[in-house]
């Protein structure tokens, strides 16, 4: 009786441990950074092309607001520096960049871009795991008037300048 109690125990604990996995997740790797591209994209030394996730940061036909944002992130992440990477549900983009909740220890990279006012939030499901946070920093940038939401350098998202909806969009 007592062992067929432990069997039936050891296979519910077996059942509720599948369940609790609800999204896989890719491990956590390291990166020394390289090179920043612009405001969400940058390299590893070891070649990785990194893109961050739920973030977007202005294209370099945005002018100034790219530069900045390039700026914001290489401050944050400056070449040679070490991070971890931690992936979401899909790991690369169409572009074959790794995509990434980026960590400089404690800090999550990606929600300090937005929340500084240097990037803008860029849900793309699956990649959710961090959403809520994204859209709390956004929220306090804005009402802050931090980083481009003081200057006018989201007038035009970089989503739609890359839909050339904007006026001025190649």
């Amino acid at each position: 009786m007592l062992i067929g109690l432990l069997a039936r125990l050891a296979l519910t604990a077996a059942v509720l441990g599948s369940c609790a996995a609800v999204r896989p997740s890719a491990p956590a790797s390291d990166c020394l950074v390289a090179r920043v591209v612009d405001g969400d994209t940058f390299h590893c030394r070891d070649g990785r092309r990194v893109r961050l996730l739920g973030v977007d940061s202005p294209e370099r036909g945005q002018g100034a607001s790219w530069r900045q944002a390039q700026r914001a992130l290489a401050r944050l992440i400056a070449p040679g520096r070490a991070v971890r990477l931690e992936g979401d549900v899909a790991a690369t983009d169409r572009y074959g960049r790794l995509l990434a909740w980026v960590w400089v220890g404690g800090t999550l990279v990606n929600e300090t871009m937005v929340r500084d006012g240097w990037a803008v939030r860029y849900t793309v499901p699956p990649n959710v795991k961090y959403a809520d946070r994204i859209e709390r920093a956004q929220n306090t940038a804005r009402a802050l008037h931090a980083g481009l939401w003081s200057s006018g350098g989201f007038a035009c998202l970089p989503r739609d300048y890359r839909r050339g909806t904007c006026v001025g969009s190649p």
